[in-house]
């Protein structure tokens, strides 16, 4: 049976369900016989060595192809807890080893790892790095194996898989489908980072449903880190298969896992299973067991989730009696209520894609208002500013909308590990780019409708317009160059590049009304002077450019006012290239592509 287990994890369908699918795929058991046949394979000499060590196996199967870790000697509580501290990223840094620097972003600029993980790493790093040249080709960024790829591993071993999934991970093509990414499944594998490592998996777009961990009802291994510490710094990622003789289930929402994890658990009950005890609960489940006690509960009506709480809690293994649903076992039937509403109503907001056609909509609106205001001789710059009718009023809506959209948007590239990111917005560039050249003006104009408003980019510009600049000057940098006769010719239709153009026309208007002020001090008009030396030089470097749109020069535009003003104030004898670009009335030439 052919299933792309990672394909099922980005549907909305029940853990149980999940479940059910994921013990009938076979990927379970052909990873637990990889790893066995594994340890199998081990040296006595190396099991019976105090000092850990990692082993591999390549195994070709007819529907994947599975890599398999085990540590020599097999790994036990004390291996896990004598390693049990964190190393954080700029430690690594420091220690010469940023291989994992990738997962860093500007929102999220740090993380840790299980210290006896990273250290595994890096002492088999040498053959990790032949086992990776194996199967990837690092010219064409894809792996070089003809079926689905399966990283998997037992306790320590399973930190080490997860570790080279995720190195995996950061070096395949950034356009691989989901079928052409690994997938990674551990056994009682140990949590291995904190909050930055789960944030820079989790919201990663495609990272976190490539793992898969499996943790026994009584394994002490997956909860040994958050159950030996009162306040636990470790955070799970990826979805968690939670099994027992009884049944299984797959939860994927990190502070649900967390919770279980503490929860199912006692010390009465803990125990250190191995591979071949996974080995004989996934046969056991897969003989037909899963899901049988689904008749057998006996529960009354309860109200909202609580009898899927209930259902799922009894499918990994607890008892649940009536006496025992009044007391303890309510609080975390409560918790796991509160995250399934939270969860629902986060899944009722829009998703960013599906807004899209919503927002090319506004784009379009705000496009026709700006060829309309055209039409009547003021710029929709000026019309808007103005607020003369109530079609003006309609663009502050959709103007709402779109820096809303835009903003989650950036905040969510930000927040991506840095390729990822990077991808993703050169992917978006050239709709953000032209979103902020189409709204920036508006904003301003609504900065600068206050009287006394001065100095929008320190005290009104919103940062997610910053980032949009500073990415899209990052990506065209290197196509600078004088306009070519494409974007002559296109000039009319145009958007000012510089969406602070309207910003500085302001200030410029300004600092000529200071000059006419007989209050103004020496310093003040001294400093206008300078504004408006500097100004006249930025425009006329943008006509050059063929960056701004003709509509500056409309007679109602607020250019327009500025130059007037200027004339007025300017000697008789200042000449500039600006003022002889206006005196002779090259704008007429520049409005055909002609200058």
């Amino acid at each position: 049976m052919s299933i792309s287990v990672c394909d099922t994890f980005s549907r909305c369908i029940s853990g149980l369900d999940l479940a059910d699918l994921v013990v009938n795929a076979d990927l379970l058991q052909l990873s637990c016989d990889a790893i066995e046949d594994l340890h199998a394979e081990t040296n006595p000499h190396q099991q019976l060595s105090s000092t850990l060590s990692v082993r591999h196996k390549l195994v070709q199967q007819s529907n994947c192809t599975i890599i398999a870790f085990a540590t020599s000697p097999l790994c036990t509580k004390d291996h896990i807890l004598q390693g049990g501290d964190l190393v954080s990223s700029s430690t690594l840094k420091e220690q010469k080893f940023p291989l994992f620097d990738f997962l860093r972003s500007n929102g999220n600029p740090s993380f840790s790892i299980l210290r006896v993980a990273i250290n595994l790493f890096k002492d088999y790093f040498p053959e990790l790095s032949q086992l990776k040249d194996q199967i990837h080709d690092s010219t064409t960024e894809e792996l070089l194996v003809n079926s689905r790829l399966i990283v998997t591993g037992h306790s320590l071993g399973g930190t080490v898989a997860s570790l080279f999934t995720l190195w995996l991970l950061d070096n395949i093509k950034k356009t691989a489908g989901r079928n052409q990414l690994p997938f990674c499944i551990t056994f009682g594998s140990p949590l291995i980072g904190d909050q930055g490592l789960q944030r820079a998996i989790s919201e990663h777009s495609q990272w976190n449903s490539c793992f898969l961990h499996v943790a026994a009802f009584k394994d002490l291994s997956p909860r040994i880190l958050i159950t030996s510490q009162p306040n636990p710094q470790y955070k799970p990622f990826g979805t968690y298969f939670f099994c027992s003789e009884l049944g299984c289930n797959c939860v994927d929402d990190p502070e649900v896992v967390s919770r279980l994890l503490k929860s199912t658990i006692t010390p009465v009950s803990a125990e250190e299973m191995g591979i071949d005890d996974y080995s004989g609960t996934v046969k056991h489940l897969k003989s037909g067991l899963i899901m049988k006690d689904n008749s057998q509960l006996g529960q009354p009506v309860t109200p909202s989730l609580r009898p899927g709480m209930i259902l799922q809690l009894k499918a990994i293994g607890f008892e649940i009696t009536a006496q025992q649903q009044n007391n303890s076992i309510n609080d975390l039937i409560s918790e796991l209520e509160r995250h399934e509403n939270q969860m629902a109503q986060q899944m009722k907001a829009i998703d960013l894609n599906e807004k899209l056609n919503m927002v090319k909509i506004r784009m379009a609106y705000l496009e026709w208002y700006k060829k309309d205001c055209k039409a009547k001789g003021a710029g929709y710059y000026d019309s808007y500013k103005n607020l003369s009718c109530k079609r003006d009023r309609e663009v502050t809506k959709h103007k709402k909308v779109l820096s809303d959209y835009w903003k989650k948007l950036v905040e969510d590239f930000e927040r991506k590990p840095q390729k990822e990111g990077a991808f993703m917005r050169e992917t978006w560039l050239f709709a953000g780019t032209n979103y902020r050249r189409m709204v920036e003006p508006l904003d301003i104009a609504e900065y600068y409708r206050q009287t006394g408003k001065r100095d929008y980019l320190t005290h009104g510009r919103s940062r997610h317009y910053i980032l949009l600049e500073q990415w899209q000057k990052e990506q065209t940098e290197k196509l600078a160059g004088p306009p070519n006769d494409k974007k002559k010719q296109s000039v009319a239709g145009i958007l000012t590049e510089d969406s602070c153009f309207w910003m500085k026309v302001e200030e410029a208007l300004i600092s000529c009304k200071l000059l006419r002020d007989e209050t103004s001090s020496t310093s003040e008009k001294q400093s206008a002077r300078e504004f408006l030396n500097t100004f006249e030089q930025y425009v006329m470097d943008q006509i050059n450019n063929y960056a701004v749109s003709p509509e500056i020069f409309l007679e109602k535009s607020s250019f327009t006012k500025w130059w007037k003003d200027f004339q007025g104030i300017i000697e008789t004898s200042h000449n500039s290239p600006l003022t002889d670009f206006m005196k002779k009335g090259s704008y007429l030439q520049y409005k055909r592509g002609q200058f």
